[in-house]
């Protein structure tokens, strides 16, 4: 079997994605790679605690291997990732896997990123349909819930949301129903893929911002509705 890395963010895409992967018996997935802030001491993308992504890596039966990007400074995402390719690399690891569905933008960042260290990009949802890609998800009968939105796409209500046909009923028009472009994020918590449910609550959700200065010299402000994973 081909050994294989998979980039885990601990959401719904990535859960399809690596459920796929799992199912797929040209591949031998050997890790779990993850990026935290050690700061926050949470996943870069999804604000996931560490420990929690141990519990979920320890259900799936993968070892997790977590990348620290801290502190944010340029090019420090890149040498971490660089030291983990290498890592990797010496074990024999030429292929990464990733949860993408259509941002070519993104894909084309991993390739020219990889490539070059001869590392293939994995992509088991690309270029399928976002509503084939949600309708495969619930059918799997992976279980995940809400846990950020982009503030003006998603209000607060959505915070906590399960991820269901009815969740999707509820999307407004112009939200890609996979939250491709950032609209919500999503934790994933039981399924095929784990050998026991994670158990969990969430706080009250929150609002959350932050400011970045343009090149033109302006500045732009993010906003999100939040709401942390707090274990028993």
């Amino acid at each position: 079997m081909i050994k294989a890395v998979f980039n885990w963010s601990g959401g719904k895409d990535s859960a399809l994605a690596l459920m796929k992967m799992m199912q797929n018996k040209e591949y031998e997935i050997v890790s779990l790679l993850t990026t935290f802030n050690s700061e926050t001491n949470c996943s870069t993308m999804h604000s996931i605690p560490l420990s929690v992504l141990e519990k979920q890596a320890d259900s799936i039966g993968i070892p997790l291997y977590v990348v620290d990007i801290a502190p944010r400074t340029d090019g420090a995402y890149e040498e971490a990732m660089e030291a983990a390719v290498k890592f990797f690399l010496a074990s024999g690891v030429k292929h990464f896997c990733f949860g993408d569905i259509y941002l070519h933008d993104v894909k084309k960042y991993r390739e020219d990123k990889l490539n070059p260290f001869g590392i293939e990009v994995i992509e088991p949802l690309w270029d399928m349909s976002t509503v084939d890609v949600m309708a495969e998800f619930i059918e799997s009968g992976l279980k995940t819930v809400v846990v950020t939105t982009t503030a003006s796409e998603l209000d607060k209500s959505f915070i906590g949301r399960i991820i269901d046909d009815e969740f999707v009923k509820s999307l407004p028009s112009g939200v890609d129903i996979c939250g491709e472009n950032g609209e919500y994020h999503t934790f994933c918590y039981d399924g095929p893929i784990f050998n026991y449910p994670i158990i969990h609550t969430l706080s009250d959700a929150y609002n959350f911002y932050y400011t970045i200065n343009l090149d033109n010299g302006e500045s732009q402000e993010f906003k999100y509705w939040c709401a942390n994973i707090i274990e028993p």
